[in-house]
C-alpha cells in the first residue's frame, strides 16, 4: 500500500476544520474515522496489482554508446482497470527511462518502452517491475513488485573500426605486389620472374631456366593462413584508468581492429583472457562470425585486482597453439610486473612463436613530462620522465629477447598495433 499526497492535504483540511469547528477529541476522532474509511474504499476499488502478467521483447545487445529500447508487455486479468505509475528497474549503467503511466483496462494488455543508453561495457540485467495503482479518489494505491527477467548485453564500442578501410587497402597492395623476394618461414611460392641483377641466386628456379630463354627466379608472397593469437592481460594492470575508461577497454579496441584485418587477410584469429585463470576464450572462427564472437566474449570482462600469473597464462598459450604463430599480449609495461611474472617465462614464448607485446601509455604523463610551471610541476615531470625512461628501458629488454612492443595511447593504440602486423607480414616475419 501507498498513500499519495492527496490524502495529506485531505488530512490538512480536517486539521483545520477540527482547530476551527470541533476543537475536541471526538472531532479529531471523526477525522481520521473518515480519512481511514476514504483510504479503505479507494484500495477496494483500486484495480489488483498482483494479478497483473508480464512479458518482455526487445533489445538484447547493442554497442556501447548507441541507444537500446526493451517492450514490457502488461496484461490484466482482474476486473477493475489498474491506474497508476510502474516503474521497470535497471541499473543506473544502463541509463534508463524506466518511469511510466500506465492505463491498463480489464482484460486487456498494454505495452510500454524503456529506452536505454548504456554507460558500461558488460551485461545489465533487469530488477524488478513495481506497480502503483491508484484507487478512484486518489488518496492510496496498491503497491506491488514483480520479477521479469531480462538481460541487455553492451558490446565494445569499437570505435577503431574507423581505421580498417585504410589496412584494408594497405593489405591489398601488400597481397597485390609484383614480386616479394623474401625466403623462409612466413612465405609462400607466387610466381616466376626473369632474373635482375641483386637476386637471391637460393630463389634461381633450375627446371624453369631449362625451359626457358633466361634464369627464372621464384618470388615468394606473405602467407594467408597463419595463427594470430590475442591475448589479454585481464589483471591488475589492465584496471588502471587511462581517460574515462580503463586500460583493458582501450586493449579491446586494438584487438578487434587486429582481428578484423587478420581475418580479412586468410589468417586465423584465437582470443584469450587470463589473470590468474582463463576468463574468455574464443577458439578460431570464420570471417564472418569472429567479430560477434570476440564482442561476445569481451562485454562481459572486467579487470581483476589481483596480480597476473604469466607462468600460468605462458602455459595456456603453448598448450593452445601447437603450430607456430603471432602472439599478441596486450598487458602493461609496467617493470616491477614484468620482471617478475613475464621475464622469467618469456623465452619459452619466443622460442616457438612471434611476439608483440602492446601496452596502452598514458598520455598525461608525457604532458606531465613537459611541465615546468612551479615547483610541484617539475616535480610531477620528474616523475613522468622516470616513469618514461623505465618504459623504454623494458621496451629495449623486450626488444632484444626478439619481442616487438607496441606501446602508444588509447586512440593511437588500434592503428599502430595493424601497422606492426602489416609489417610483419610484408618481411614475411610471420
Amino acid at each position: 500500500m501507498a498513500l499519495t499526497g492527496r490524502l495529506g492535504l485531505l488530512a490538512l483540511l480536517g486539521a483545520l476544520v477540527v482547530g476551527l469547528l470541533f476543537p475536541s477529541a471526538a472531532g479529531v476522532l471523526g477525522v481520521v474515522v473518515v480519512l481511514l474509511v476514504l483510504v479503505a474504499v479507494d484500495l477496494v476499488l483500486a484495480g489488483s496489482v498482483r494479478a497483473l502478467r508480464f512479458s518482455r521483447s526487445g533489445t538484447t545487445s547493442v554497442r556501447l554508446g548507441e541507444p537500446a529500447e526493451v517492450s514490457l508487455t502488461v496484461t490484466n486479468p482482474g476486473r477493475r482497470s489498474v491506474r497508476g505509475l510502474l516503474r521497470d528497474a535497471w541499473p543506473p549503467s544502463a541509463g534508463a527511462d524506466d518511469r511510466h503511466r500506465i492505463s491498463v483496462p480489464p482484460g486487456e494488455r498494454r505495452v510500454y518502452t524503456t529506452a536505454m543508453l548504456p554507460t558500461r561495457r558488460g551485461d545489465r540485467r533487469a530488477f524488478r517491475v513495481t506497480v502503483r495503482a491508484a484507487g478512484p479518489l486518489g488518496l492510496a494505491a496498491r503497491q506491488g513488485s514483480h520479477e521479469v527477467p531480462w538481460s541487455v548485453r553492451v558490446l565494445p564500442p569499437f570505435h577503431s573500426r574507423k581505421h580498417l578501410p585504410s589496412r584494408l587497402a594497405r593489405l591489398q597492395q601488400l597481397d597485390g605486389r609484383s614480386a616479394v623476394m623474401i625466403r623462409g618461414q612466413g612465405t609462400e611460392f607466387d610466381s616466376l620472374r626473369e632474373y635482375v641483377a641483386g637476386d637471391d641466386v637460393r630463389s634461381i628456379d633450375w627446371r624453369a631456366t631449362a625451359r626457358a630463354a633466361d634464369v627464372m627466379v621464384r618470388t615468394w608472397r606473405p602467407e594467408r593462413d597463419r595463427h594470430v593469437v590475442l591475448v589479454l592481460d585481464t589483471g591488475r594492470v589492465s584496471a588502471g584508468r587511462v581517460g574515462d575508461a580503463p586500460r583493458l577497454d582501450a586493449a579491446m579496441d586494438a584487438a578487434l581492429l587486429l582481428a578484423a584485418l587478420a581475418s580479412r587477410a586468410g589468417d586465423r584469429v584465437d582470443l584469450l583472457a587470463y589473470d590468474r585463470r582463463v576468463r574468455a576464450a574464443v577458439p578460431g572462427s570464420s570471417a564472418t562470425t569472429l567479430l560477434p564472437s570476440l564482442v561476445n566474449a569481451m562485454a562481459p570482462l572486467e579487470p581483476s585486482l589481483v596480480e597476473t600469473d604469466s607462468r600460468g597464462m605462458v602455459a595456456e598459450i603453448l598448450q593452445r597453439t601447437r603450430r607456430r604463430a603471432l602472439v599478441v599480449l596486450l598487458t602493461g609495461l609496467d617493470a616491477a610486473p614484468l620482471e617478475e611474472g613475464l621475464f622469467p617465462v618469456l623465452s619459452s614464448l619466443t622460442s616457438r612463436h612471434q611476439v608483440i607485446v602492446a601496452s596502452v601509455a598514458d598520455p598525461r604523463v608525457a604532458e606531465m613530462a613537459a611541465g615546468r610551471g612551479d615547483a610541484e610541476a617539475v616535480y610531477d615531470a620528474a616523475a613522468a620522465e622516470r616513469t618514461l625512461a623505465e618504459r623504454a628501458s623494458v621496451t629495449a629488454r623486450l626488444g632484444r629477447r626478439g619481442v616487438d612492443v607496441v606501446d602508444a595511447v588509447p586512440e593511437d593504440l588500434p592503428p599502430a598495433l595493424a601497422d606492426r602486423y602489416l609489417a610483419l607480414k610484408a618481411a614475411g616475419r610471420l
